[in-house]
């Protein structure tokens, strides 16, 4: 007996495995089809990327608006100019980073924890190079009331962002809840900067800049409450 020959037995001795009933599959694929339709299409990433730091920043400037524009008053040209800059440009990349983390196979230019490390880097360095007053005046009680309404806003801002991306899908969730938290801090962190008149370094360098990885890491703990549930 040859191999084609012991196939040939075997094929026959055993019954086909898990066979489906013909019946069965139409009318498995006759429940589907009211369920299925073409989906629309997300807005371009730079559309999307836009959006959120308009978000950002009306949540930003609403906040001053109630509270009053006393840090912006208090800035001179080159400190306004700089300043707001910066939180433009880092918080578009924030939203290109948070957009592309949501849409599967985008292309990305540097990971999360880098863009997060960046973001951080940045505002640290130029506050320190803008605010030379070494006091520490109320250093506890001004600054936990600062990263408090901070983290606030941030908040504010983190919903109508969501609303924004919520048709995306984050292949890697931890890294999108960093990117997810790492965006909306320009809303309270902008907002501090438009009303905060304490130009003390160390005030600014540690509980401005603080609304950023805090953030970040109050987005990151969601997203791991929510997988590990």
């Amino acid at each position: 007996m040859n191999d084609e020959q012991i196939d040939d037995v075997l094929k026959t001795a055993a019954p086909a495995p898990n066979a489906l009933n013909p019946e069965m599959l139409r009318q498995i694929a006759e429940s589907m089809k009211p369920t299925l339709g073409p989906l629309r299409p997300l807005p371009p990433n730079w559309v999307m990327s836009w959006g959120l730091v308009v978000i950002c920043a009306a949540v930003a400037v609403a906040g001053a608006a109630l509270k009053g524009f006393y840090g912006i008053e208090k800035m001179d040209a080159l400190e306004r100019a700089l300043i707001f800059s910066v939180l433009l440009a880092l918080a578009w990349a924030a939203a290109s980073g948070l957009v592309q983390e949501m849409i599967p196979g985008s292309r990305r230019i540097v990971s999360s924890g880098t863009l997060l490390l960046i973001v951080t880097a940045g505002m640290a360095g130029l506050f320190a190079l803008l605010f030379r007053d070494y006091q520490t005046t109320h250093f506890f009680s001004a600054g936990i009331a600062c990263l408090v309404t901070g983290l606030l806003f941030a908040l504010l801002a983190a919903v109508p962002a969501w609303l924004v991306l919520r048709r995306g899908f984050a292949v890697n969730p931890v890294s999108a809840g960093m990117a997810a938290g790492t965006l909306p801090c320009f809303a309270g962190l902008g907002m501090l900067e438009l009303h905060c008149p304490n130009f003390q370094a160390a005030h600014v360098l540690v509980w401005h800049v603080a609304v950023i990885p805090c953030s970040a890491a109050i987005a990151m703990l969601a997203v791991w409450i929510w997988r590990r549930r």
